[in-house]
This record gives C-alpha cells, sequence and structure tokens, in this order.
C-alpha cells in the first residue's frame, strides 16, 4: 500500500480534528501575546525611569510615540550634534562653510599664502578644526611647488571670435580675411578644454617680470611663477577689441558692456533686430571657463586686451571722427567705465597702435604720429598701460636686444611701454633686457590651423601639437583651404 498521503485523499475526518485543536487552544495563545506585549512595555517604561530619556527606536517605539513625538526627536537629534557646545567645531556652520569656500577657491587659483592669510585672519580662526585642516594642507601643496623657467611661457593670441559661422563664412567679400585671423567660439573652447587637460595655467605678462628698484637702479627683474608640478603658464592676448563698423551684421559681437554681475560682458545684434547680452567673445567667455575651472588662472589672472583707436574701443565709436555723433560724450564715458571694469577683474589693457600700423616700416613722422594718437585718444580712456602688442606682429628690432640707438624703441619707452609683444610662430621666445620684456606671440587662427592639418604627420612643419590638435579643433563650417591673401 502507498505510504505517501496525497492531498486530494487527505482524511475530512483529520481536518475536522485539527481545526478543534486549534480552537481549544485559541485562549491560550492570546494570553501569551497580552503576557508579551506587557513585558515589553514594562521594560521600556524602566528604561526611561533610570536613564531618564527614550530608549533607542526599536519595534515598540512607535508604540509609545506618534509622529509628532518623532518629528520632535529627530530635531532634537540634529541639534545636539551640531551645536552640542557654544565653542564645538561646528557652532559656526554656514560662515565657516561660506570662509572654508572662499578659501578653497583662491587657492584654486595657486595663491596659498592668501588662501592662508584669509583662514588666519578670520573671526572662526581658532573655533573650527576645518579651518586648520585647511591651513595645513594649504601650507603642504605650498612646500611642494615648483618655479617655472620665464623663457618657457608660450603666448597665444586671438582676434574677435565669430559667434555665428554662417554670417561670418557665407561668401561675401570679408569671408577671406574672418576664414584666415579669427578664431570661432567653439573652437577656441576646445583650444581651453584642450590645454586645460594639459596642463596649462594662466598668467600675467607682469607675472613674468616687471620694472623694480634695485641697487643699480630700476631694471626688468624677473620675477618667480611657482605651480605644481606638471602644470606650465601661458600667456593669452587678443587683438582689435574695437568691433569695427565692417563687422556689423557678420555674426560677431557689436560691444563690451558691465554686465549685471559687474563683470564684462558683451552686446550682440540678433536678427529681428533686438540686442541680447552674453558671452559673445573672448572676454566673457574666458571669464566663464575660468569660474568652472578656477585652477586655469594663476592668482586670478586673465588675458592681455589691445586696442586700435581710429574707430573707438570696445565698440563705443570715441574717436575725434564720430564727435558729431550724439551720443559721443556718452560713449566715451561708457568705454572708460567698461575698460575700468576690465581692470578691476584681472584683464591687462594694451595699445595695439592707433591705426593698426606696422610700427617698425612706416615712416618717422607717421610712427610718431600714430604712436601719439593713440596716447591721447585710447590711453586717455583706458589709464596708464605698458603692454603693446604689435599689428602684424612687426616689431620695432630684430631679434637682437633693443638698445638706446633704436629711435622707436626709445619713443615707445618714453611714452611708458615696457613689455612689447610680436609674432612668432616658435613654441616660446622671450627676452628680458634691463629696462623690457620681449615676447613672441602664437596666432591660433583658421589659417594657422590649416597648416597644421596641411602637414599632417610631418612634426616638422606642426606648430600647435604642444596646444591641441588643429583637426580636432578646426570647425567644418570653414571653407577650406585656408589661404593667406
Amino acid at each position: 500500500m502507498n505510504q505517501h498521503i496525497n492531498r486530494k485523499h487527505y482524511r475530512p475526518g483529520a481536518s475536522k480534528r485539527r481545526q478543534q485543536y486549534i480552537f481549544h487552544r485559541l485562549p491560550i495563545i492570546f494570553i501569551i501575546i497580552l503576557l508579551l506585549i506587557f513585558l515589553s512595555v514594562f521594560c521600556w517604561m524602566l528604561a526611561r525611569h533610570f536613564l531618564g530619556k527614550d530608549s533607542p527606536p526599536g519595534l515598540f517605539s512607535d508604540l509609545a510615540k506618534d509622529q509628532t513625538t518623532d518629528q520632535a526627536v529627530l530635531e532634537s537629534t540634529t541639534d545636539i550634534e551640531i551645536f552640542t557646545e557654544p565653542d564645538h567645531a561646528n557652532n559656526t556652520g554656514a560662515p565657516v562653510d561660506n570662509l572654508l569656500d572662499e578659501a578653497w577657491r583662491i587657492a584654486a587659483g595657486y595663491d596659498y599664502d592668501r588662501a592662508i592669510e584669509v583662514l588666519k585672519t578670520s573671526q572662526y580662526y581658532g573655533s573650527d578644526t576645518r579651518i586648520d585642516e585647511a591651513i595645513a594642507e594649504y601650507e603642504n601643496i605650498k612646500a611642494g611647488l615648483k618655479p617655472c623657467d620665464i623663457s618657457q611661457v608660450t603666448h597665444v593670441f586671438f582676434h574677435t571670435l565669430v559667434i555665428d559661422e554662417a554670417k561670418a563664412f557665407d561668401g561675401d567679400s570679408d569671408e577671406a580675411g574672418y576664414n584666415q585671423v579669427m578664431t570661432t567660439k567653439d573652437e577656441f573652447l576646445k583650444i581651453l578644454d584642450s590645454m586645460y587637460e594639459r596642463g596649462f595655467v594662466l598668467v600675467r605678462l607682469h607675472d613674468m617680470a616687471e620694472m623694480a628698484a634695485g641697487e643699480n637702479g630700476t631694471k626688468m627683474t624677473r620675477k618667480t611663477i611657482l605651480l605644481p608640478e606638471g602644470k606650465k603658464p601661458f600667456v593669452m592676448s587678443q587683438d582689435d577689441v574695437c568691433y569695427y563698423e565692417y563687422m556689423d551684421g557678420d555674426g560677431f559681437a557689436t560691444r563690451m558692456v558691465i554686465g549685471d554681475d559687474g563683470k564684462p560682458t558683451c552686446e550682440m545684434k540678433m536678427d529681428d533686430g533686438t540686442v541680447q547680452r552674453g558671452a559673445f567673445d573672448l572676454v566673457p567667455i574666458l571669464e566663464e571657463y575660468i569660474q568652472e575651472h578656477p585652477d586655469f588662472s594663476y592668482k586670478g589672472a586673465r588675458a592681455v586686451i589691445a586696442f586700435t583707436g581710429y574707430q573707438g574701443i570696445l565698440g563705443y565709436r570715441t574717436a575725434p571722427s564720430y564727435s558729431d555723433s550724439p551720443t559721443y560724450e556718452e560713449d566715451r564715458q561708457s568705454a572708460a567705465a567698461v575698460a575700468q571694469c576690465l581692470r578691476d577683474n584681472g584683464w591687462e589693457l594694451a595699445s595695439h597702435s592707433w591705426g593698426h600700423r606696422d610700427l617698425g616700416t612706416i615712416e618717422w613722422d607717421k610712427f610718431k604720429a600714430d604712436c601719439d594718437k593713440w596716447d591721447n585718444e585710447v590711453r586717455s580712456l583706458i589709464g596708464p598701460t605698458d603692454i603693446i602688442l604689435f599689428p602684424f606682429g612687426a616689431d620695432v628690432g630684430d631679434w637682437h636686444p633693443y638698445q638706446n640707438d633704436n629711435e622707436r624703441f626709445r619713443y615707445l619707452k618714453s611714452l611708458g611701454f615696457s613689455y612689447f609683444c610680436n609674432v612668432d610662430s616658435s613654441q616660446y621666445w622671450v627676452q628680458v633686457g634691463d629696462d623690457f620684456l620681449r615676447q613672441g606671440r602664437r596666432n591660433l587662427d583658421g589659417f594657422r590651423m590649416w597648416k597644421d592639418i596641411e602637414a599632417g604627420s610631418d612634426t616638422s612643419k606642426r606648430k600647435l601639437d604642444d596646444l591641441f590638435r588643429a583637426e580636432d579643433v578646426f570647425s567644418p563650417n570653414r571653407p577650406t583651404p585656408v589661404v593667406w591673401e
């Protein structure tokens, strides 16, 4: 006989007896449950009596507390964690967090001394261990910084950035010029990303050397740039920040203004005739990039911004030829205010000659007249400057150091210039004399990028690979080939 009892063969009588068995024992089960509940409540009350506080949340905590009580206990616990004692490390809360954030941003720009000073002079110094830890961290990083070789500081430059490529590269008579010497916004951002990833850090010309008084008189004196291992300093400049009339409607910004945040930004005329403000050129774009990557700038450095004068500066028609304009005086005041805003935000200002002339070859009387015009019409708006970026890269001397028998050099010195920048495709060209610093600049424009692309794998002809690969940056919207005309 099969001993396995299948469910369908289970006898009804056995089921009935099991139901009766369970029914008779229900009172006993109920009493046991009541005893367990009573015992648990008794233990909970005993703990409150002897410990003077609520027991940790457990199986029966919800029976003793309603939702309001739970929230009150939670808030009480939070208060205890943050404000146990008036002098506790976290007692200062948000103010210390803000202080540490401020110091972090300063230190991210390699100014560890100032970051430490901000922390040590704070009213919270000594009251929060996090401040001490931050100071120790910055001191440790500072001890490992390396001095940079000033002779190996590269200098890159741009013209006004193309914002609307369809308008700039539209086949008209200006297209070829834009294609040769301009860089698009997208290309500029790709260049920044590449240089950032390769460890480049933006510095000022004045971080490299400065005129300083010493035992032997006032001389151009090399300075020390301290950066972490693997970081490489570079200088950036932008020429012709004037927004010339011929560029109107071709996809460029129209002028520079002071933004609501107190920083310089740009205006651009839209197709419907409205004017919008935004990151429409190098200055606001680079500013936004540094805000997102504070370690891309050494101690707040920004680029050098250079002006001609024949149509005014910064998009304002400030030249005397526009004096009949009803907004002439207002434009001059606005331009001066924007120039000061640039200075206040770390930008260096420079001459690019008054009429964009080849200062190395024009006749002496025209040379002098151009320099005087710039001094009277532009320096009077932007304030003192000691930087000149030569138009066309045409220097007033050859590769030998300037000598006092160089009449053009002497005249520029008499106007206050001490930093002289030409154009040179070499990776580095820096020359420091007794009273000057000269530096070669590298044009990162359509023509130079196309020459790298044309060179293919011939590294002797590729000039940009230390910064970026031209093939990865060059806009597909550009007409090709890019030829110099």
